[in-house]
């Protein structure tokens, strides 16, 4: 193989720390080999964890990652490294969820993005956070989240 795709990448393939915060996480991404095909990719956490800013405590989450690439993929471990980089850094629901989207598109540049934060209740409280680009590209099938919503012991 000539053209190495993977030659950048640092994190793939070896032992590697998880970063003391999302700020110090690096986000590798290749050249999407498929770039003539609008497709969706998706990525699951639903055991994400970051800290309420005021309190110290643990915030728990659900949260599912749409996107059409464009010419860049993300790298799956080193997006698994940075959501867990969360785990010490204390933020409100909506502020981690937004900056995990923002993050991913000034990285990718993809054709769309979106992202769902289903957070489990605080002070009693569920709050759920979406974001996406715009609209969805035409052509390409983006299946529901099937996150239900949140319904305690119901």
């Amino acid at each position: 193989m000539t053209d190495d795709i993977y030659a950048d990448l640092t994190q793939l393939g070896g032992a590697t720390r998880v970063p003391a915060s999302p700020e110090a996480a690096r986000l590798e991404r290749v050249r999407n080999p498929q770039a003539d095909v609008s497709y969706n990719v998706r990525f699951t956490a639903p055991e994400f964890t970051s800290l309420c800013p005021m309190t110290g405590q643990p915030d728990f989450a659900h949260l599912v990652i749409d996107y059409v690439p464009g010419d860049r993929l993300v790298e799956s471990k080193s997006l698994k490294l940075y959501l867990t980089a969360f785990r010490n850094h204390g933020a409100f629901h909506e502020d981690c969820t937004i900056s995990i989207a923002r993050r991913l598109v000034a990285c990718l540049d993809p054709l769309w993005l979106r992202i769902g934060g289903y957070w489990y209740p605080r002070g009693g409280i569920p709050i759920d956070v979406f974001w996406q680009t715009g609209p969805v590209p035409e052509g390409v099938w983006i299946p529901d989240q099937g996150v239900p919503p949140y319904r305690g012991r119901g």
